[in-house]
């Protein structure tokens, strides 16, 4: 199975502190990497570095063996990197259909085919396609920056937090979603509700403070009660 991402000793520093102390995982073609951790740990700073936001100060991070650690945020999403933010990052004051066609990097035949694809994967942006993305509801402001980060041809999407503040029904239908989408693309997520994540992840990486403490089969992960007992703190 071809890897994608690798992350070897990252470290990041935002102002004084130093955040990661020691990043390392791998994401693999066709898989979704899910990364673990107590609020605080790290994972959210973890993407921010991948996409070039928050630079690495130390350490490697390749994306189809070319390093990207001193490139620019435009050029990681160039070579084929979605983002899908924690605060889902999308414009308030501009209708789905706008919120979409801003976030296409070219208006080709295949990016089109893409962008029906998510229609018909989130029906309620077609239904809401002339509404202001400010006026959807949680969930639905969630599809849609999804759906944005999909529309290009992305080998590549990271997804931080996706059922935060969202209910029940709502996660379950994004979930259903993650697990479609991997049928096209390769995930990388970082996620709070271990049901989900243990649901949909291949594979996991836990961060601790800032560093790689453990990663493997999310089945050995689920098996494990000591490791979610002592990183998670679930049990």
């Amino acid at each position: 199975m071809t890897t994608l991402l690798t992350l070897n000793e990252v470290h990041t520093h935002i102002g004084q502190y130093h955040i990661l102390q020691g990043v390392n995982f791998e994401a693999k073609e066709g898989q979704v990497t899910v990364l673990l951790g107590r609020n605080g740990a790290g994972k959210t700073t973890t993407l921010k570095t991948i996409m070039g936001l928050t630079p690495a100060t130390k350490g490697d991070i390749a994306f189809r063996s070319q390093s990207i650690k001193k490139s620019p945020t435009y050029k990681v999403a160039k070579l084929g990197i979605g983002y899908v933010p924690e605060n889902q990052g999308i414009f308030a004051d501009l209708t789905v259909e706008e919120n979409m066609k801003v976030a296409m990097r070219k208006e080709d035949t295949a990016t089109l085919e893409r962008q029906q694809y998510v229609l018909e994967l989130f029906p309620d942006l077609k239904k809401f396609w002339k509404k202001a993305g400010g006026h959807l509801s949680g969930g639905q402001k969630q599809m849609l920056s999804m759906a944005r980060a999909f529309i290009n041809d992305s080998q590549l999407i990271l997804i931080d937090e996706p059922s935060k503040g969202l209910a029940p029904i709502v996660v379950e239908k994004v979930m259903e979603s993650i697990v479609e989408m991997k049928k096209k693309t390769s995930i990388v997520l970082v996620e709070q509700n271990f049901i989900m994540a243990s649901r949909i992840g291949d594979t996991y990486t836990l961060i601790d403070d800032g560093r790689t403490v453990n990663s493997g089969n999310m089945q050995d992960l689920i098996d494990d009660e000591e490791l979610k007992r002592k990183y998670l703190g679930i049990g």
